[in-house]
């Protein structure tokens, strides 16, 4: 049997559940970061925060506590990575026993669905755990190059190269902050596809719950308001 012979196994409504996750992942990060000028994201309102973060941290003596939020910067994307690496492990110990979990997911789906449907609804699921593995690790490093520009601020503040590496320190630490934010949203969607396992309705269910958290949080969450500052 060829892989188009075993494209029959999945539904029409399969391939549109699964056309619309993917069409949902790239639509929202692209609208997260190309938002309209007058309704930016949390993300862009967040990356002129960090901007005058680095301006400030030129006169700020010591820069203990600048170098203590880069720290704390790269533990999380090192735990998100770690996890991430766990979850992965996870899922093709899942796949390497396909035969075993067919049998299971049978018997509670009470559908005879074959190995080979699993099989590719758990890749798919893996793939984006893997996207995200990938952005977090980018992300821990490029916070690490942060740090090292930020390190190469002068402290005389009537250097002309003072505002030059300041932002330079913030458009990495931007992008930093942009990959990590990416690996979430990879780790979000990659949740939504284990709905995929109980049916394509479900996941269509899910998709679209996962779209509004996402876009709440980012473009009409309390949060928001309180850094815009038009909190009541």
């Amino acid at each position: 049997m060829t892989w188009i012979d075993r494209l029959s196994f999945f539904t029409p409504l399969d391939m549109a559940a699964l056309a619309l996750v993917l069409l949902g992942w790239w639509l929202i990060g692209w609208r997260i970061e190309h938002p309209a000028a007058k309704h930016p994201s949390t993300s862009q309102i967040m990356a002129g925060f960090r901007r005058e973060w680095m301006r400030q941290m030129i006169t700020r003596e010591p820069r203990i506590f600048d170098a203590q939020i880069v720290a704390s910067l790269r533990q999380g994307t090192a735990f998100f990575a770690s996890t991430s690496v766990i979850a992965i492990g996870g899922a093709l110990a899942v796949i390497g026993n396909a035969e075993r979990v067919t049998g299971i997911a049978n018997d509670l789906t009470l559908m005879d669905t074959p190995a080979f449907v699993w099989e590719v609804k758990l890749v798919i699921l893996a793939l984006f755990l893997t996207n995200a593995f990938l952005k977090f690790v980018w992300a821990n490093r490029l916070f690490g190059y942060a740090a090292v520009v930020m390190a190469a601020v002068p402290n005389d503040i009537s250097d002309p190269a003072c505002s030059v590496r300041a932002d330079q320190a913030a458009e990495i630490n931007i992008t930093a902050a942009r990959s990590f934010n990416r690996g979430l949203r990879s780790v979000y969607f990659a949740l939504t596809m284990a709905a995929w396992l109980a049916g394509p309705v479900p996941l269509i269910v899910a998709t679209v719950f996962t779209l509004a958290v996402i876009w709440r949080r980012e473009f009409a969450s309390r949060s928001r308001t309180i850094l815009l500052g038009t909190e009541s």
